[in-house]
């Protein structure tokens, strides 16, 4: 291993477009920020070093053992984000980079292509919400003073953008690109004369000191490895990448599993898979963390930790030839908890989808196991369980290695028919993790927030009449808008008691699940008049207040405090006796506590989360 002689970064993007210097599939993706990228420039325009490269010289023998990909060019955060798998010509030597993917990609990116990424508040399942950007410098000037200390004006600019400003200004930004695709530096003054800038002696030195530093300056350093042992190849890259914080343990593992499949790409297949799960219903957020995991646990390998050592080529041989089922499982169990009711927005923790999925593989439960009439009652079971599991806090925080083994022991003694609910909850409780609900988490659960994730659970879980496979809203029983400061104002209320109304506005009394047409009709009409109207006898009027457990409806902002009080009061025995399990006779000393505690306020992270998670 030896320092090769400096090259420039135009020689080296000529290799990349050339398909000598490649990624070998132990890389992780690119996840470089827009700003990262333009940080990168103002560092090469400022002659700063950007650090050295480590690649590994690939002979074409070993060329056979490893899969390998290209550098990305056009980059797109909704659906160009992983690298195009490469066919290597049988006899031919490559260069792959162990370290120094991000920066050269974010050249590559910068100077030959495009970076897509979301406009700011948009919807992020839209592709046309991820307009191309390319990279741009403004040769008017240095940059304005800013945070991050930057002193060239670099930017990612749409084609619309740039047609938005005017002509004048419109002219002082470069095609960044244009300054890598130029050879020689008197072509460049050609085309700084056709953009009107040939007269602006300081916009041609920027271009001129832009052109040296990426063709003259050799400001690229490559230290090579020329050794064929891919044992010593891996140490190298885990001793390398794992130094930062940025890379994940995981991503690491990843890397390794990738090198050792032989039946298909590890890549592809797990990133594939999280994108399929994470499509499923509304839509998860669950990483390729949670999906590892899954594969250790489904697989039946004993030690589930993210270790080196459970990475091994007999392991790894063992989840390549079960992972279509392994998929298949994960997938039906996204499917059950995208028929609870849960999405992105209310799944507050991924984890939960292991030991479903466990149970759906151990059993070899398809999807129609979703839907059969047969399987009813066990999916209620499953449900409850997993809504539960959910709302009680800590239960898939620390320990989840040792819980998740206890897990799947249970469900493999005892899971054969149905889903061993008795076994699980009292492996749980051995290890601290009771579902059983105290009078203090019960108080914790009425003090939830709109917004919260495990509100949803809790209502969900408090009301199993709701069919959560429609589309719910978790809804104010008693408008937001009518509890508004002015409101109370108007409605001749004293500063503290508005506060006070304020306060328990968005707690989870005044929440209720509503489906999603019902919803919007409900609007800010006061839920006595609005249930008045849509529940138009008695019978009626009251089987809405059952289901509900709604004392009563109030018509008047004043009202509100009483009825607060007794919705609270009603919520607390339901949650002691759906949740934890108490008997009645023990809802007295619940109902104690619950009058005596305090409501908590809002906090100000719970306001924008109810601004952003939640449709009213």
């Amino acid at each position: 291993m030896g320092y090769l002689p400096p090259t420039t970064i135009a020689d080296a993007l000529r290799r990349i477009q050339k398909g000598d210097l490649i990624l070998p599939a132990i890389q992780r993706e690119y996840v470089w920020k827009p700003s990262q990228v333009i940080g990168l420039f103002d560092s090469i325009m400022r002659g700063y070093p950007i650090g050295s490269f480590l690649s590994w010289k690939v002979d074409p023998e070993t060329v056979k053992k490893f899969r390998f990909y290209g550098f990305l060019k056009d980059y797109n955060q909704f659906n160009a984000r992983h690298n195009p798998m490469l066919d290597i010509a049988p006899g031919q030597a490559v260069t792959a980079m162990l370290d120094g993917q991000q920066r050269l990609t974010s050249l590559n990116i910068g100077l030959r292509g495009t970076y897509a990424y979301k406009n700011k508040r948009a919807w992020g399942n839209n592709p046309e919400n991820y307009p191309e950007r390319k990279l741009y410098l403004n040769v008017l000037g240095e940059a304005e003073q800013n945070e991050a200390g930057l002193r060239y004006d670099f930017r990612f600019l749409t084609g619309g953008q740039l047609a938005a400003v005017a002509p004048e200004e419109s002219r002082y930004w470069f095609p960044v690109h244009r300054v890598y695709e130029t050879d020689d530096l008197g072509d460049l003054w050609d085309l700084a004369g056709d953009a009107g800038l040939a007269n602006d002696r300081a916009a041609r030195n920027m271009l001129s000191q832009l052109w040296k530093a990426i063709h003259s300056a050799p400001g690229v350093h490559f230290y090579e490895e020329t050794e064929q042992d891919v044992e010593r190849v891996l140490d190298i890259f885990i001793r390398v990448n794992s130094a930062g914080s940025v890379l994940s343990y995981s991503d690491l593992l990843l890397s390794i599993a990738t090198a050792q499949w032989k039946e298909r790409d590890a890549r592809y297949a797990i990133h594939g898979l999280v994108d399929a799960l994470n499509s499923t219903g509304q839509g998860f957020g669950f990483t390729q963390d949670v999906v590892l995991k899954s594969g250790l646990v489904l697989a039946g390998i004993s030690d589930i930790g993210f270790k080196v050592k459970n990475f091994t080529a007999e392991n790894m041989a063992i989840l390549d030839r079960d992972w279509d089922a392994i998929s298949d499982s994960l997938k039906v169990a996204a499917g059950l908890l995208s028929d609870f009711g849960l999405s992105n927005v209310t799944l507050s923790a991924g984890s939960v989808l292991i030991p479903i999925a466990y149970y759906v593989h151990r059993r070899g439960l398809t999807q129609k196991y979703r839907e059969s009439v047969a399987h009813t009652a066990d999916r209620e079971v499953l449900r409850s369980w997993t809504l539960r599991s959910l709302i009680v806090q800590g239960v898939w925080g620390s320990g989840l290695d040792s819980l998740l083994r206890d897990l799947r022991q249970a469900v493999n003694d005892h899971g054969a028919n149905g889903f061993p609910i008795a076994e699980i909850e009292r492996r749980m409780a051995a290890r601290g993790k009771s579902l059983a609900i105290t009078p203090e988490q019960i108080e914790d659960i009425l003090n939830l927030n709109y917004g919260a994730p495990r509100t949803f659970a809790v209502m969900a879980a408090l009301f199993p009449h709701v069919n959560t496979r429609n589309i719910h809203h978790v809804d104010h029983v008693f408008p937001q808008a009518l509890l508004s400061r002015s409101k109370l104002k108007q409605a001749g209320l004293d500063r503290d008691t508005a506060d006070d109304l304020q306060a328990k506005r968005d707690q989870l009394p005044n929440l209720q699940l509503l489906e999603g047409v019902e919803n919007i009709s409900k609007s800010d009409t006061p839920p006595g008049v609005w249930a008045s109207t849509v529940y138009k006898t008695p019978s009626a009027y009251q089987a809405y207040l059952d289901r509900n457990d709604l004392p009563w409806l109030p018509t008047e902002v004043t009202e509100f405090d009483d009825f607060f009080a007794q919705r609270r009061a009603a919520l607390g025995r339901r949650i002691a006796e759906a949740l934890g399990g108490i008997s009645a006779a023990t809802t007295n000393v619940v109902d104690a506590h619950i009058h005596t505690s305090e409501s908590a306020p809002r906090t100000s992270i719970e306001d924008e989360l109810a601004e952003s998670a939640y449709a009213e």
